[in-house]
């Protein structure tokens, strides 16, 4: 579903349809639970709708409420078979499980299949990461003959400065940017807001953008109109789907991996601060991680190092 529907939905100016045994019908009311009840972000709910869009196209026609534990299993080896990484057949099972419990809440079921419903391990493998000399290369992959210089350069020192998602950047507002006291404050998942500090690279990039190129791409329009820091030719909000491709143009003329994503400079972000030394509950706070848990998978990011330094520094190894 576009996102205007969501939208739509959200604000009641589409009414959800009657309980229904088929899954779109159920679909379309989970989604308005999800937006409405659990006041989940936007970008979860439309991921969630998709892992159940999955699961209609596998059920064909059967209806939800008639699903056994089994099922749900044979949907997860599906998920499995054709490729699926953990991580999305994780999300796919959470979202699955959040669905049964909305069929409980509407009485549509007794029993909840999807409450045995196991987990596959998710981070079984260390994230990727950059080395701090493909760092190095990858923020001097901009060039100043490149149509949006100024604003590519800070972009990619936001991202390495700060971690924060490729989101996260792309709705970032100047009112939010405090350079001369050196943070900004990211708005994260569920609307969350946290501080995270700015690097004096990051700032002298921002800064450079804010003052000789973002009124560029303003023009003539009112600057009310356009709050975001990262605008877009047009002067809006750049897209995300935007920064992506800048990324993957950078790591081609860097010389580094091509498969990495605007998420690897976050791991890259916090891997090194914990490398440097840093408090792993205050890099947990600068990644905006509700649980400690997932930060701790930097630990063994960091382990790797470690281990590869030993094997080939210490003299019986």
């Amino acid at each position: 579903m576009a996102v205007s529907k969501l939208k739509k939905l959200k604000q009641g100016s589409i009414e959800p349809q009657a309980p229904s045994e088929t899954m779109p019908g159920w679909i379309e009311r989970y989604t308005v639970y999800l937006q409405s009840e659990c006041h989940l972000a936007e970008n979860t709910v439309l991921a969630y709708r998709r892992d159940l869009e999955h699961m209609k196209d596998w059920l064909n026609g059967r209806s939800p409420t008639n699903i056994k534990i089994g099922d749900l299993t044979d949907f997860a080896a599906y998920l499995k078979g054709i490729g699926l990484a953990a991580t999305s057949i994780s999300r796919h099972i959470v979202a699955i499980r959040m669905f049964y419990k909305f069929l409980q809440l509407e009485s549509a079921i007794d029993d909840n299949p999807a409450e045995l419903l196991l987990t596959p391990k998710v981070w079984s493998r260390v994230p990727k990461v950059l080395t701090v000399g493909q760092v190095d290369r990858f923020m001097a992959a901009p060039r100043p003959s490149d149509a949006h210089y100024l604003r590519d350069r800070a972009i990619l020192e936001l991202m390495y400065a700060t971690g924060c998602r490729v989101s996260e950047i792309s709705n970032l507002l100047v009112a939010n940017t405090h350079l001369h006291d050196g943070y900004c404050l990211a708005e994260g998942k569920g609307s969350k807001q946290r501080m995270v500090p700015l690097g004096e690279r990051a700032i002298d990039a921002v800064q450079t953008y804010l003052t000789a190129y973002r009124p560029k791409l303003i023009g003539s329009r009112n600057p009310s109109a356009s709050p975001w820091l990262i605008l877009s030719r047009t002067g809006q909000r750049l897209r995300r789907e935007a920064i992506w491709e800048l990324i993957k143009r950078c790591a081609l003329r860097a010389d580094v991996d091509p498969e990495i994503s605007p998420h690897t400079l976050r791991h890259s972000f916090a891997t090194h601060l914990l490398a440097g030394g840093a408090d792993l509950r205050l890099i947990q706070e600068m990644l905006g991680h509700a649980n400690i848990q997932t930060t701790q998978i930097y630990t063994q990011v960091d382990n790797g190092r470690l281990k590869k330094i030993h094997a080939q520094f210490h003299p019986r190894s």
